[in-house]
């Protein structure tokens, strides 16, 4: 741990934070927010580097020691793992090259601010660490497989001494809640780095950056898709650099034929620890409300509902055609803290099974369960786990994070646990729940665990290239899509289906 670093910020004390919030800021809503934001393509800013600057790479010699690679990592037991072999097999290709180790960080390790997944928080340690001596940082996930001969080979292509935005380009094909509306005219314009592909900059541009960050306090409140936020922030209206897309920054499988060019490659499988999680071991609890009974219920009915094996619809209304169960909580426009807060006592009270996993989700949430079953066998139910789609509150200024509510929130019981034993409440029924829990776990010392296969808004709000490398595990929202369409395309199990239909044929035969 660092104790002298110059972003350290302190935890919140409590949970008695009142936040006054429309319900489109936590994306309950469809929100009419939108920035009128000026980007000429192929804008020159201050910073930003044309072809004529790059070297040949005889003429730029680089060392992997000028490179400090940072994991970003997470606290959870499962992800230390992870990011630890990814940093092994860093350090074990340079000694296999007879070459001196380069500097690789765990992002989750730097400090005890929570905020540091949002990357900004981190650039005046990372300056003051290594401005120096090095001349990139070079950014990557857990899974991201990176070849060090080759990546050097890319970097060296690139004058050192001049601030670089690399990675591999994202763009939006239309504009997005959950980029604010940026760039609504024409929302592809604007690039931003795919995390998985790695990206990097030089350390010029972090210097700068970290001077900035020190200086001028964010102006966002809220972290959502922290990829576009960071690219934005580098940017700066055009004063900085625009992302340089670097064809050797791939997200093809580490297998494929067609990654012999790239410097880092990514499995596309999704995650399996071992045997999925049981259905049995897995409490769903829907949050719904009467008016909603007729219109998203049967959606789910008709989609994911089958794959559960303990499943409660909560409601403001007790229908037995359904049935949905009135926990005695009003319905609320915005915000659904007393709902979700009864649900979670009911979890522990002995009225429903005694379950390892809570999934607590929108009536307006299309998920694959089986999906999730495979996921959690990553985890260690025993630990307090909390997991979903990451947002973050005020991150810089000492704020917390949060799991997203419409994109599927999964706790262990012992997360429960410990969260309802702190006393942990909400300050109104309509409080925005995913936020207060965010504030107590923020309060308990408790992580939030990321997964980007969680997804709060629909198919459509997100980069094509984004989701091509994803077997994504859910997403929300039924506005402008048929969501049995979208849930037969991204979500259901094909495979697995017809391996069950088989199976049941052959039982058929059989008897």
């Amino acid at each position: 741990m660092l104790s002298n670093k110059p972003h350290m910020a302190h935890r919140v004390a409590g949970c008695l934070v009142f936040l006054s919030l429309c319900e489109a800021c936590c994306f309950g809503a469809e929100s009419t927010m939108s920035f009128d934001i000026n980007f000429a393509a192929g804008s020159s800013g201050k910073g930003s580097q044309s072809h004529d600057d790059m070297h040949v790479i005889h003429n730029n010699q680089l060392d992997l020691r000028e490179i400090v690679f940072v994991i970003q990592s997470q606290s959870n037991s499962f992800h230390v793992r992870q990011a630890e072999r990814r940093r092994e097999d860093l350090l074990k290709q340079a000694y296999s090259h007879a070459e001196k180790p380069p500097v690789v960080l765990l992002s989750h390790t730097l400090s005890d601010n929570d905020g540091d997944w949002s990357i900004l928080p981190l650039l005046p340690y990372l300056s003051y660490s290594f401005g120096k001596n090095s001349s990139w940082i070079v950014f990557l996930e857990e899974e991201t497989n990176v070849k060090t001969s080759k990546l050097v080979q890319v970097l060296a292509k690139f004058d050192k001494n001049k601030e670089w935005f690399l990675g591999k380009p994202l763009h939006d094909e239309e504009s997005t809640i959950i980029h604010h509306y940026a760039f609504a005219e024409n929302p592809s314009i604007f690039k931003y780095p795919d995390f998985s592909a790695a990206w990097a900059v030089s350390t010029p541009l972090v210097v700068r950056l970290a001077n900035k960050v020190r200086d001028e306090p964010l102006k966002s409140d809220f972290t959502i898709d922290l990829k576009h936020e960071v690219a934005l922030y580098i940017w700066d209206n055009g004063n900085g650099p625009h992302l340089t897309a670097v064809p050797e920054l791939c997200t093809e499988p580490e297998d494929s034929p067609q990654t012999l060019h790239c410097a880092t490659t990514l499995s596309t499988e999704p995650p399996l620890c071992g045997e999925p999680v049981n259905k049995e071991d897995i409490f769903v609890a829907v949050k719904t409300c009467r008016k909603f009974h007729t219109e998203r219920v049967p959606v789910i009915k008709k989609t994911w509902e089958k794959d559960a094996f303990f499943l409660e619809y909560h409601s403001d209304h007790a229908d037995p055609s359904i049935p949905t169960i009135n926990l005695g909580v009003p319905n609320t426009e915005r915000g659904h803290c007393g709902k979700t807060f009864a649900i979670l006592q009911r979890f522990l009270s002995g009225a429903v099974p005694d379950t390892k996993w809570l999934l607590v989700v929108d009536d307006d949430t299309l998920i694959s369960l089986s999906r999730l079953q495979d996921l959690l066998s990553c985890y260690n139910p025993s630990e307090p786990v909390c997991l979903g789609e990451r947002y973050g509150y005020g991150l810089s200024q000492g704020g917390y994070s949060y799991i997203t509510g419409g994109g599927g929130m999964v706790f262990s019981r012992e997360a429960v646990v410990r969260l309802l034993d702190s006393g942990c409440k909400c300050y109104s029924n309509d409080a925005p729940d995913d936020m207060v829990l965010g504030m107590c776990l923020n309060a308990l010392g408790l992580p939030v665990t990321h997964s980007p296969l969680f997804h709060q808004a629909r198919p459509e709000d997100y980069a094509r290239d984004f989701l091509a490398h994803q077997v994504p595990i859910s997403f929300h929202k039924h506005w402008n899509i048929d969501p049995i369409a979208v849930y037969d395309k991204w979500l259901k199990d094909d495979l697995r289906a017809k391996a069950s239909d088989g199976l049941s044929e052959n039982a058929k035969t059989e008897l």
